[in-house]
């Protein structure tokens, strides 16, 4: 422990008690359904500005306001250089240009090829040293719609505090993200294929978390966007490119593919910090619940599609929650309500003074498969690069949505191409490899099991195989 006072974190939904770092990193999601938030927002502090930091020295910065006087300063800076010391490129997240004043920031070159390595390399660190501190062990109950389960089983495997347990639908991943989670061989990760959507593998995971006995005796933690730990990780990427386009002081863009809102969330975070921040575009694909968001400030849970972008086919985007507590003016009152509303009825909308809330900083915009296939196509036609086909709504959105072409737009590319070679291939006639780290994955066993949607299934098999 430090000296300094920890930061309290709150619930968005106001009826659970505040917490520091350490237990909101282990509790995950808050007793009465909500997600923990900082109960204020740390500016940024003046260690991030210094000149030539490398990536993990601006990590350390960034994010020790939200931990400190819980983990040591040392510790901590020694668990953020062992995560990036993973990473497959020396600057750990490069940029490319890729048209005037529009660059991708390249987040794939972590274990596997994803974003969410940024923030599970260091979060799966976290569990292990909060967990030894206190000499206890976490079963982690998580859904992925592709990349969260293979970051969190590279991140978590083989670690003597956890057992592990991803939920993921049954054929609405690729072939390599399915690989990627069932073909790790370690006594402690279970991967459970679901017969239903990544909504369903969402809701069973919280009701698992929602049943405190369950969630007591089996010792659950969360390694899902639900957990804060995985939002404070992913603020830094945002900070790192407000220093390489605008030196934190001119405003950059960002256009941002995603599901559940975490990673875009990240960025709001960054910019309540103080990172000017002039616009988020928030790409999806057909399953198009943000776009509706972002256009009248309305929500309603439509069906599931499936697309050439499976890591975005949600229509329930948890995370949104984090950004609706803002805009109800941190009322866990009012937020309980509204997402009770939501469930209940289906349909919920915000009142035109908070819509416009949203106005200044956020766009909304949604692609098509078809829309991803030309887009690809067109980049490796002329540029010769290969976008994932999540990268390709973002680029799309992008073009479509930009404000002001004064200001440098950085899209996230969340995932490198080969996690979806069919997709690529159909686009461009190349079928992109896997690194040599993963050229052996499509020999490798695979351990899974799959189970019907069933609560009282999956909570059993949880039961008795940690």
């Amino acid at each position: 422990m430090t000296n300094s006072a920890p930061l309290q974190y709150v619930s968005t939904r106001g009826a659970a008690p505040a917490l520091d770092f350490g237990d909101v990193l282990l509790t995950g999601l808050a007793t009465d359904g909500g997600l923990y938030v900082p109960a204020e927002w740390p500016p940024l502090p003046d260690t991030a500005r210094a000149a030539d930091l490398s990536y993990a020295e601006l990590a350390r910065a960034v994010m020790y306001p939200f931990v400190e006087g819980v983990i040591a300063s040392d510790d901590f800076g020694r668990l953020v250089a062992d995560a990036y010391a993973t990473f497959h490129h020396e600057e750990v997240i490069p940029f490319r240009e890729i048209g005037p004043d529009h660059w991708l920031m390249e987040l794939f070159w972590g274990p596997t090829l994803a974003f969410k390595d940024v923030a599970l390399q260091l979060v799966g660190r976290l569990f292990d040293h909060e967990l030894t501190a206190r000499s206890e062990r976490r079963t982690i109950v998580g859904a992925t719609s592709g990349d969260t389960g293979s970051a969190a089983i590279a991140a978590c495997r083989d670690r003597p505090c956890l057992d592990v347990f991803i939920l993921f639908p049954e054929g609405r991943v690729s072939e390599v993200q399915r690989r990627q989670m069932t073909t790790v061989d370690a006594a402690n990760v279970h991967c459970v294929e679901i017969r239903g959507t990544f909504d369903d593998c969402q809701d069973l995971v919280k009701a698992m978390f929602g049943d405190e006995s369950f969630r007591s005796e089996q010792q659950l933690g969360a390694v899902n966007s639900i957990n804060w730990a995985r939002v404070m990780a992913q603020v830094v990427y945002y900070v790192w490119a407000g220093r390489r386009f605008g030196e934190l002081e001119k405003p950059v863009s960002f256009s941002v593919p995603t599901g559940n809102f975490g990673n875009v969330f990240a960025g709001e975070v960054a910019r309540r910090m103080g990172v000017p921040v002039g616009q988020f575009i928030v790409a999806s694909n057909r399953n198009d619940i943000l776009t509706q968001f972002f256009g009248d400030g309305s929500m309603t849970i439509g069906e599931v599609h499936p697309t050439l972008s499976p890591s975005m086919d949600i229509q329930v985007s948890s995370n949104l929650e984090r950004l609706l507590f803002e805009l109800l003016g941190r009322d866990g009152v009012a937020m309980a309500e509204f997402m009770a509303r939501f469930r209940g009825e289906g349909h919920v909308g915000l009142e035109a003074e908070q819509f416009a809330l949203t106005s200044e900083h956020w766009t909304g915009a949604s692609v098509d498969d078809a829309g991803t296939s030309a887009t690809i196509a067109r980049y490796y036609a002329d540029q010769g690069y290969l976008l994932d086909p999540h990268t390709a709504v973002g680029v799309q959105a992008a073009e479509r949505c930009r404000r002001d072409t004064g200001v440098p737009l950085i899209t996230l590319a969340t995932a490198h191409p080969a996690k979806f070679p069919d997709a690529v291939e159909a686009a461009t006639g190349v079928r992109p490899e896997l690194p040599p780290h993963l050229a052996d994955l499509h020999t490798r066993a695979e351990r899974y099991v799959t189970l019907d949607n069933d609560l009282a299934t999956v909570s059993r098999y949880v039961a008795e195989n940690r």
